[in-house]
């Protein structure tokens, strides 16, 4: 079948389960799309790791014994450690690293009897909103390969969007998942912090990572995540204990009442009237569905970039010290004694963005500005999430977009760093409070670019956001459009 490639997760499984098509065939219709590399995307690919792993697929379907998505294909982000494929983080300090084991989100979803395709190009160590800060290259994005995808999970929105893999994983941290998704035109979504286990998840800013699925549609996305999701207390200290969920089976619910809050600091100066003409366009739909808009503030919008930006790399300054040449990844060729290995290692195995976060990190935790700068930051976090609170008494989900622009172009923000930072104004506010959101297709702006609408709830709310996410993909068709030649 030619256009298994442009299959929903949903469909790829009914065929599979019915017997109309083989995983075999399925992996092989999408190793034959990523023949070349397309949009660079992938950083790992072994096709011979991926078909035995269709065999057993095949098997299990053959005997009664498949799991829920057996045979579907995923492609995973290059932050999740896994046997099979090597594990770089976009970064040449752990180039040709190979982990012993597998990440739990990646051991689930192969549990729930998914193939896998190989790694996704991100940024280097997740850091980074374009995928411009990966040490092997940009990934490009399908709308427009003289634009960026987003990021970190640039390399998870393009192969997605591109057609050579139905679904994908990647990582949230300040916006990662929902800001690539939405510049990209596919569904992703962020669970609330702990949900997904970040056991053998490279670890950036660990009170912020969260992993999280990236597909076509909120109904494919409701079916990786309830595969994804669930309590892993021996092996993570922040997962939550609480059952795993069939987010898939709300999506239908209707919409009438729903609350939807709208925050007046997302729709004021410095959001492009393209994205906003689009964001309001799928709020009228909301409101054609039976929701009701409701005006919100959440007042401390404009704080979540110092706050994040200061937190974050605190955190990265930290869990990458591990990075020194001593126990694995890259170790400098010519040094001196351990002092020099250490320095000369980290200062070839990083890249420029990455350097900034360690320093940035070091400085704010230094002697003498911890409680200037860190403590502080931390305060105001606490705040912002008191603020969600605040709004969610008037409110159920809350809406706006997920990001000022449509993609801009490679190299736009070369020489202006801060440029890419303010770009997560929207996206940060929810990642500090540690709440669910996502990108769901709303529109075309600019040069046809897709844009996103976010969508943000409560904590433990991944259901009631899938299903407004669903029943507008119901009512809309942006979700199916696809770049030109997929």
């Amino acid at each position: 079948m030619s256009d298994l490639h442009n299959l929903s997760v949903k469909a790829l499984t009914t065929l599979l389960q019915t017997k109309e098509v083989s995983a075999v065939e399925v992996a092989t219709r999408f190793l034959a799309r990523m023949g070349g590399n397309p949009h660079h995307a992938f950083l790992d690919i072994d096709s011979e790791v991926t078909l035995a792993q269709a065999r057993a697929s095949d098997a299990k379907l053959a005997d009664g014994t498949a799991g829920p998505l057996e045979g579907v294909p995923v492609a995973h982000k290059d932050v999740f450690v896994t046997r099979d494929f090597a594990t770089t983080a976009g970064s040449k300090i752990l180039s040709g690293y190979r982990s012993p084991f597998d990440a739990t989100v990646v051991q689930r979803l192969r549990t729930a009897g998914m193939v896998t395709l190989g790694k996704l190009n991100c940024d280097e160590f997740a850091m980074g909103s374009a995928n411009e800060n990966s040490a092997y290259g940009p990934v490009q994005n399908p709308w427009d390969t003289a634009r960026v995808p987003g990021g970190s999970s640039g390399g998870s929105a393009a192969a997605v969007a591109a057609g050579l893999a139905p679904a994908a994983t990647g990582t949230d941290t300040g916006g990662s998942i929902r800001q690539p998704a939405s510049f990209c035109g596919i569904t992703g979504i962020k669970p609330t912090y702990g949900r997904a286990s970040r056991y053998g998840m490279i670890a950036y800013a660990s009170s912020l990572d969260q992993a999280g699925p990236m597909a076509r549609s909120a109904e494919d996305c409701a079916l990786l995540l309830s595969a994804m999701c669930g309590a892993d207390l021996d092996r993570d200290s922040t997962s939550l204990d609480m059952p795993t969920e069939d987010f898939a089976a709300s999506l239908n619910h209707s919409l009438e009442g729903l609350r939807i809050g709208i925050p007046k600091e997302f729709f004021g100066e410095g959001l492009a009237a393209d994205v906003r003409a689009a964001v309001d366009g799928a709020l009228r739909e909301y409101e054609k569905l039976g929701a009701k808009l409701v005006p919100i503030s959440l007042p401390r919008t404009e704080l979540s970039i110092p706050v994040y930006y200061i937190i974050a790399p605190a955190e990265a300054s930290s869990n990458l010290s591990r990075f020194d040449g001593v126990k694995f990844g890259h170790r400098a060729k010519d040094y001196t004694d351990l002092v020099d290995m250490y320095k000369k290692t980290r200062a070839e195995g990083f890249g420029n963005e990455v350097k900034r976060r360690i320093m940035t990190g070091a400085y704010v935790l230094s002697h003498g500005y911890y409680d200037a700068y860190y403590l502080q930051a931390q305060k105001i976090r606490r705040m912002i999430a008191d603020d969600f609170q605040n709004a969610f008494k008037a409110c159920d989900v809350i809406a706006g977009p997920v990001a000022p622009s449509v993609a801009w172009k490679f190299g736009d923000n070369a020489n202006d760093p801060l440029a890419d930072y303010l770009a997560d104004i929207f996206t940060l506010p929810a990642s500090l409070a540690g709440l669910p959101g996502m990108s769901v297709p709303a529109g075309f702006g600019a040069g046809s670019m897709p844009v996103g609408l976010q969508l943000i709830g409560n904590y433990f709310q991944e259901a009631q956001l899938l299903n407004a996410a669903h029943r507008l993909q119901q009512a809309t068709d942006f979700h199916l459009q696809k770049p030109a030649g997929v």
